[in-house]
């Protein structure tokens, strides 16, 4: 099944259902030799999945379906530390710290996991949808899709460091923004997302010059949804689940910050869509990351 009835319904709103078949056909459940290859440059990966036992709310006050809140997690290694085992299976040493929110669920098989591979250096990226499953190193996870999309909106940074004796601190966790926090996601350039479906999950990447995402309140966010590939994958997700997890890195530092919550998105009159996050929970690493990346050179993209 490449597309569901939520991005169906986005895709016939915006009225580009014919290319979404077109570029659709680019999905496989394979792994091809170059993206096999591609992977095993990585010194990261991010991985987006619903927690069980995690509920977080809607607006109002009501239970999120499913009653587990969605997370996306970042996870760190030397190159090799996430390759393809199979011809539709890819492994993964070791997995996120105890207190990440995604730690068991990676643990438990059959959790439903989207993964995405985003190389800053070649501005390219890899998705991979599919089934987690627990091994002796890490987890693996057995591909329902696999597909790649194109260099818009990555920022290049042109190489990394891995810093020697850098350790995450304790996860700090709250309810809404703090005033560092807001400064932070108003100064990135990059988030992670990730969304869930009656059938799976998925993770992918939003881009932007610093500004891009706009923190109206301590508990909620925005950003404008840049012209991408037509699939409306994301969007389609919300639509027929609201529950989000968003991860934004300090591509210097390493800190990371995990927000979950729910997300919906708005259509203007004149096409422009955005979409708005409301927050239910935080969760601030420091130094979560090993690595130290290179000053970005923004998008050619960039609104």
């Amino acid at each position: 099944m490449t597309y569901h009835s939520g991005s169906r319904a986005i895709q016939d709103r915006v009225g580009v259902r014919d290319l979404a078949d077109h570029v659709g056909r680019s999905m496989a459940q394979g792994i091809r030799p170059v993206a096999a290859a591609f992977l095993e440059l990585q010194p990261m990966l991010v991985v987006g999945a619903a927690a069980p036992g995690s509920g977080t709310r809607h607006e109002h006050g009501a239970a999120a379906a499913g009653n587990s809140a969605v997370w996306a997690s970042l996870l760190t290694g030397a190159p090799g530390f996430v390759r393809a085992t199979g011809a539709r299976q890819i492994s993964v040493v070791g997995g996120p710290p105890a207190g990440d929110p995604l730690a068991d669920a990676l643990g438990t098989p059959g959790t439903a996991v989207g993964t995405i591979a985003l190389d800053p250096r070649t501005r390219r990226r890899m998705r991979l949808n599919g089934r987690a499953r627990p091994t002796p190193r890490g987890f693996a996870v057995e591909a329902d899709q696999v597909f790649s999309n194109c260099p818009k909106y990555i920022q290049r940074r042109q190489t990394y460091e891995t810093v020697a004796g850098r350790t995450a601190g304790a996860p700090r966790h709250g309810r809404e923004l703090t005033a560092s926090q807001r400064e932070f996601v108003e100064g990135t350039d990059t988030f992670f997302l990730a969304t869930v479906h009656a059938h799976g999950a998925d993770a992918s990447h939003r881009g932007g010059n610093p500004g891009f995402v706009r923190v109206e309140a301590p508990g909620e966010l925005s950003w404008r949804d840049y012209p991408g590939n037509s699939m409306f994958l994301t969007l389609g997700n919300l639509a027929a689940d609201p529950r989000a997890g968003l991860l934004f890195l300090d591509w210097t530092s390493g800190s990371v910050l995990q927000l979950t919550g729910t997300a919906r998105a708005e259509f203007a009159p004149d096409g422009e869509r955005t979409v708005r996050f409301t927050l239910a929970e935080t969760v601030e690493t420091p130094a979560a990351s090993p690595l130290r990346w290179s000053a970005p050179a923004y998008s050619p993209a960039n609104p």
